[in-house]
């Protein structure tokens, strides 16, 4: 008989566990809770349950990411998979996060979620759980995933696209890792074996990142504004990547500012799929060469966004967090300077 895997289902709240109130869905489903509405995950393993806390994904943020993988990092040698059930509208900020703190895992750590509550008549939340508990016990899945709707997601690809569908997360500028169907897994990647090294566990993010969105007529004063609360800035531009030449101060001395303030300016395109290039037009290519502006390529926000914090927090230095921003964690960058 097959040995069943242990994993451990890690409940943060979100819709899968909420409820109905008078003020609208709140977490409400206990964590043990969950389980009996999947009884079928006995067949395949058997699991413990942790709840560090329970939040609308609304008000996840860093702290709660350092508790997560410092959680995984206390369980990692008890368990030969990892759940996290979680709120879907920061779902990615939070696989992308826990891709940079928890690297080189061998083991499945998997984040889901749903988009109605597990206890309706009609929902997708037993079928995404229980897909990922499947996952989780499959001896091919390692690392950071979004199991949601079917698909297997890299954490630092996914992006949730639909505010009420089923099928809300996309793979962006990257396949799906495998599909769930019927009960059975199909890989379309499997590089387990290239994982070199041990399981790395990371403590420390800078939280100090802003991701701007440009609009038309934004001039830099904005920058001017900001400047004394962010070590960075993420600049969401237009198309491929550019900065306006307009208003009474101008992107161009800002940026020059936060530079020679030893401050952290990256450049990003609010266009989802395909990524960045700065180089192809003048309003990009001027201002990158002047001040070696990096830039996203075809990274997600969300993985644009985490990384930073995640690179700040280990080093200050220009140049080492150049290398670290640029080095390809779970399948983030393909697109990259050398």
């Amino acid at each position: 008989m097959k040995q069943r895997k242990k994993v451990l289902l890690i409940a943060t709240g979100g819709t899968i566990a909420s409820g109905y109130t008078e003020e609208g869905l709140a977490p409400q489903i206990a964590a043990e809770s969950l389980l009996r509405y999947v009884e079928e995950y006995r067949d395949f393993c058997s699991v413990d349950v942790e709840e560090p806390f329970s939040l609308d994904s609304t008000n996840v943020y860093g702290k709660h990411w350092l508790a997560l993988a410092g959680l995984i990092e206390k369980k990692y040698t008890d368990y030969d998979g990892f759940v996290i059930c979680h709120g879907t509208d920061t779902m990615a900020f939070t696989a992308a996060a826990l891709s940079y703190l928890i690297q080189n895992s061998k083991k499945p750590i998997v984040v889901t979620g749903a988009q109605k509550p597990i206890d309706l008549p009609v929902t997708d939340a037993r079928t995404n759980l229980l897909d990922s508990l499947r996952f989780a016990s499959d001896a091919r899945a390692h690392g950071v995933n979004i199991v949601f709707g079917g698909n297997v997601i890299a954490g630092t690809r996914a992006k949730k696209e639909r505010s009420k569908s089923y099928n809300a997360f996309s793979s962006i500028n990257y396949p799906n890792i495998a599909v769930i169907r019927d009960g059975r897994i199909i890989f379309y990647i499997e590089d387990g074996d290239r994982i070199q090294g041990p399981v790395t566990f990371y403590h420390e993010l800078n939280e100090k990142i802003l991701l701007l969105k440009l609009i038309p007529g934004m001039d830099g004063t904005v920058l001017n504004s900001l400047f004394p609360f962010y070590d960075g800035v993420i600049i969401e531009a237009f198309g491929v990547g550019g900065f306006p030449d307009y208003g009474e101060v101008p992107f161009y001395s800002e940026i020059r500012r936060w530079i020679a303030a030893g401050k952290f300016v990256m450049m990003a395109t609010q266009v989802t799929h395909e990524g960045s290039d700065m180089e192809v037009y003048q309003v990009g290519k001027v201002i990158k060469e002047a001040f070696g502006l990096m830039e996203a390529y075809d990274m997600t926000l969300e993985a644009t966004v985490t990384k930073a914090m995640w690179a700040l927090g280990q080093t200050r230095e220009t140049e080492a967090f150049r290398r670290l921003f640029y080095r390809t964690v779970n399948h983030d960058i393909l697109l990259r300077e050398e």
